[in-house]
């Protein structure tokens, strides 16, 4: 080799999704696909939320308009008014992630976000059933059935819930699986652009 040839590159390092971290080289594989963080989950989340949150709307306008008429409410058509707006809310986040997520791997924010879950394999769509498993714990706002003090509950039991999963996603390096993943048998989010 002459002086004034540089040496060849080094070799690439070892490692990537699913290989523990090597010494020196950080603890998140690097490259596409990797593992979703923490931050890209949550502003997809968030644009899903977002887009549901026109739903929820005209559900509350319609449930309104077919159970509280007048401007006295008895305890009863409270009850019937959180009772169907807390069941449709829960088909209709059970429904949107469940199908979206098994069919195409995407919603609507994974889609924005470049992120997709696959099923345990690591290679296909989660099922219908792992995607309504990890998306299950939606489930407790129908703790919003009970008038008045129940959206309040629902709304903290949903917000514990997300908490855990942030935590236990964090936590899980290198992979970020958060305990929901881990429910469902082993379903991940990575990063694909």
């Amino acid at each position: 080799m002459s002086d004034n040839q540089p040496p060849p590159p080094p070799p690439p390092p070892p490692g990537g999704y699913g290989s523990p971290p090597q010494p020196g080289l950080g603890a998140t594989p690097t490259g596409v696909p990797r593992p979703g963080e923490l931050l890209n989950r949550f502003l997809a989340r968030l644009i899903d939320h977002v887009l549901l949150g026109v739903v929820f709307g005209i559900l509350w306008g319609v449930f309104t308009a077919i159970f509280l008429t007048g401007f006295v409410h008895s305890t009863g058509e409270w009850f019937l008014f959180y009772l169907f707006l807390s069941l449709a809310s829960v088909a209709v986040n059970l429904a949107y992630f469940g199908l979206l997520e098994s069919s195409r791997g995407q919603t609507v924010g994974k889609m924005l976000l470049k992120l997709r879950t696959y099923g345990p394999d690591g290679a296909s769509n989660p099922t219908l059933e792992q995607a309504l498993k990890r998306n299950g714990y939606v489930a407790i706002n129908l703790i919003s059935v009970i008038p008045f003090i129940g959206p309040l509950i629902a709304s903290l039991g949903v917000l514990a819930a997300v908490i855990y999963i942030a935590v236990t996603l964090n936590n899980d390096v290198p992979a970020h699986q958060g305990w929901h993943d881990k429910f469902a048998g082993g379903t991940r989010v990575l990063q694909i652009g």
